[in-house]
């Protein structure tokens, strides 16, 4: 398995905008980054836009071909790295059916990072391993141009394209011709081993579930559980809609998307920074450790560990500029180099937590040995051997 290289197409936010607030929106399988035309139009055209990222997954469109298989998980990661590579930090993300898939993934894997979660038509599992592996079978063995019939009927609601001749619909279809073949059999495949139904109780973020009356891919009653599986969901259901929502009404698609930013604008800044320091401080050290502190808080004790909470968790260490990830190499690279060892051992287990590998922590203070000096990196390795042999016989 690999991560899929990615590529898209950037929109610039409206000279109004107070912040530059990001929206990354992934399309269907099949479509390319022209399913959201009509959305980014109505949306860029509004005061305060925000700047609007669009992804091409593997062989569609912008992105290239692939002949590698991939999970959902992979082109989450794929996702991640496009957005690191237009400025990063925080985001909002929408999809359509297996773009809506992915955006779930981006949101398990970088919920620090994701403001709102939107999904059109998709679901924490959709279809069955059989049915995409019989779909992958058929693409590989006759092209896409053998799905575009099948595509007509469960992407519209009836009588859409007949309604629109020349429309949006006929030229997605058209679109589909051109996807390359392996990389639309692969996203099956990858469709196929997908089922993220067991984890949804922990996604806080604030999301969007919308579903097409006339989709019998992801029906309305998968979406509506869907949504009551979330913790923080509204749940819209479309009575003249079928499976590609943004593109059969770009005009309500734009005008969910604006209330749910409207829900979700401010709320970093509602939250007092004394309780975002304490939620992100017992994200990264952990609730034993936390719990361990505050127990042993004194009068003396109690204003600087209160410094410690509002400045160093809730304001750096909550900033979206920086994955947690990277803020734990920069640290552990920082008190390798201060000889701080009481902070390092936390802090190596905080990098633990954080989804560094043991490896990768090895090779941060190895690193560091070229400007801290080796005596410190001695150290430093000696503390991570005795941290990973604690880790290991817990």
């Amino acid at each position: 398995m690999t991560v899929p290289r990615l590529r898209g197409s950037m929109t610039a936010a409206s000279p109004s905008a107070a912040t530059s607030r990001l929206l990354v929106l992934l399309p269907s399988l099949g479509t390319t980054t022209e399913l959201w035309d009509g959305v980014v139009a109505r949306l860029s055209g509004a005061a305060g836009s925000p700047r609007i990222l669009r992804v091409d997954v593997p062989g569609h469109g912008a992105s290239p071909a692939t002949h590698e298989p991939f999970t959902m998980a992979e082109l989450a990661q794929g996702v991640l790295a496009l957005v690191d590579e237009v400025g990063g930090g925080a985001f909002d993300v929408a999809g359509d059916s297996l773009g809506g898939a992915i955006a779930l993934e981006v949101a398990l894997a970088a919920p620090e990072r994701v403001r709102s979660l939107a999904m059109f038509c998709s679901g924490a599992r959709i279809g069955t391993p059989e049915g995409w592996a019989d779909r992958a079978a058929q693409v590989r063995a006759s092209g896409t141009a053998s799905v575009v019939a099948g595509s007509a009927q469960r992407w519209f609601a009836p009588g859409y394209l007949d309604a629109h001749p020349d429309g949006p619909g006929g030229r997605a279809l058209r679109t589909l011709l051109d996807v390359d073949d392996e990389s639309y059999a692969l996203c099956c495949e990858a469709l196929g081993g997908f089922d993220r139904r067991d984890v949804l109780a922990g996604v806080r973020t604030p999301a969007l579930i919308v579903a097409g009356s006339h989709d019998q891919v992801a029906t309305s009653a998968s979406m509506a559980e869907l949504a009551a599986a979330l913790p923080d969901a509204r749940f819209v259901d479309l009575a003249h809609a079928g499976h590609l929502v943004p593109l059969e009404d770009p005009a309500e698609t734009a005008a969910l998307l604006t209330a749910l930013f409207a829900r979700t604008g401010d709320t970093a800044e509602r939250e007092p920074v004394a309780a975002r320091g304490m939620r992100v401080r017992r994200a990264v050290l952990g609730d034993a450790h936390v719990d361990r502190a505050t127990a042993a808080i004194t009068p003396e004790t109690a204003d600087f560990q209160d410094f410690i909470t509002r400045y160093a968790w809730g304001e750096v260490w909550a900033r979206p500029q920086l994955t947690r990830q990277q803020r734990s190499i920069a640290t552990l690279a920082s008190l390798v180099t201060g000889g701080h060892e009481n902070e390092l051992r936390m802090h190596i287990r905080a990098a633990l937590r954080n989804g560094l590998t043991r490896t990768e922590i090895a090779e941060v203070i190895h690193h560091t040995a070229l400007y801290a000096g080796l005596p410190a990196a001695n150290g430093a390795l000696a503390i991570m051997r005795d941290i990973f042999t604690e880790e290991t016989d817990g």
